[in-house]
C-alpha cells in the first residue's frame, strides 16, 4: 500500500473526529502487523472491501473511549446498542471517505461489529495489515487495513 493510500485513511479518521466536541485526535506512525494475531480492542467495526481490492478495513477501540465519543457527539445514551452503533459508524465513515478518494471500484460492505477478543476476525495469514494508531483524549484505538493489491 502506498503512502498516499495510507494518507487517505488518516485523513478520513481525522475528518470523523473533527465532528466531536473535543477534536484532540493524534495519529501515530502506521506500521505493519502480521495477520496471525489480529489487533482488537473491546469493540471492532469491520468493513469488507471488494472490487479492485479485496480485504477489510476496521476500527477497533476500548469501551471507555466509545462511551466518551458518544457523549462528545451529543448523545447521552451510552448503552451497549449505542456502543455497537458508534464503532460501526466510525468504520463505515472512514471507509466511505476512503472510497471517495480511491474510486467506485473500492466497494465497501455494511459494517459488522464484534465485541471482545478477535476470534471473529479472520485475515489472510499470508498478508500483513497496516495499523494506524490513533489517540483521542487519553484513549488509544486503531484503524487496521488489510487489502490485497
Amino acid at each position: 500500500m502506498s503512502e498516499q493510500n495510507l494518507q487517505v485513511f488518516i485523513d478520513a479518521v481525522a475528518r470523523y473526529f473533527d465532528h466531536t466536541s473535543d477534536n484532540d485526535l493524534r495519529v501515530g506512525t502506521p506500521y505493519l502487523l502480521p495477520n496471525t494475531d489480529p489487533m482488537s480492542m473491546d469493540y471492532t467495526g469491520i468493513i469488507g472491501i471488494s472490487g479492485n481490492r479485496k480485504g477489510c478495513v476496521y476500527f477497533t477501540a476500548p469501551q471507555a473511549m466509545l462511551r466518551h465519543l458518544i457523549l462528545s457527539l451529543g448523545e447521552s445514551d451510552t448503552s451497549e446498542r449505542n456502543l455497537v452503533d458508534v464503532v460501526g459508524e466510525v468504520a463505515n465513515t472512514i471507509s466511505g471517505n476512503a472510497r471517495r478518494e480511491l474510486g467506485k471500484e473500492f466497494m465497501i460492505s455494511v459494517p459488522v461489529v464484534i465485541s471482545g477478543p478477535p476470534t471473529s476476525i479472520h485475515l489472510p495469514e499470508d498478508l500483513r495489515s497496516y495499523v494506524i494508531p490513533i489517540t483521542w483524549r487519553a484513549y488509544s484505538a486503531a484503524i487496521v487495513i488489510c487489502l490485497q493489491q
